[in-house]
């Protein structure tokens, strides 16, 4: 059996402030959105916290535009991680609070992550590309 680069989740990076704000959210939907909710916590929980500026540049944030590909469906993808109110899939903006989101903040070009879907088939999603919107 071949075993994916992803299967442990590999390390990841946010900003402090971000990262409150984000526990904040995924506190407030946790009895709506169980699942996203305790993703988003576990990320959130095993992350290595940055001041702003000290965040490295190519590191998954809010409102980063980002390429990556899940390999479930050999698929490209473009889009900007934004919060709930912002979200737009027809813009390609998608939710921190979707499984996507959850698993796509604090990872870098080249990190893949093996996340389950709204379905809880596990994918592996994989980071090409970062654009800091900041």
């Amino acid at each position: 059996m071949k075993t994916s680069k992803a299967a442990k989740r590999p390390p990841i990076h946010m900003i402090d402030s971000e990262a409150e704000c984000l526990s904040n959210l995924a506190l407030a939907v946790e009895e709506r959105l169980p699942d996203v909710s305790e993703l988003l916590l576990g990320e959130i929980s095993r992350a290595v916290l940055h001041k702003r500026e000290r965040m490295p540049v190519d590191t998954v944030t809010m409102h980063s535009h980002i390429g990556f590909a899940d390999e479930a469906s050999d698929r490209e993808y473009r889009c900007q991680l934004v919060f709930p109110k912002d979200a737009d899939i027809a813009e390609n903006r998608i939710s921190i609070l979707t499984p996507v989101g959850a698993g796509l903040i604090g990872l870098k070009p080249g990190q893949s992550i093996l996340w389950p879907d709204r379905e809880g088939r596990k994918r592996t999603l994989t980071v090409r590309t970062v654009e800091r919107a900041d």
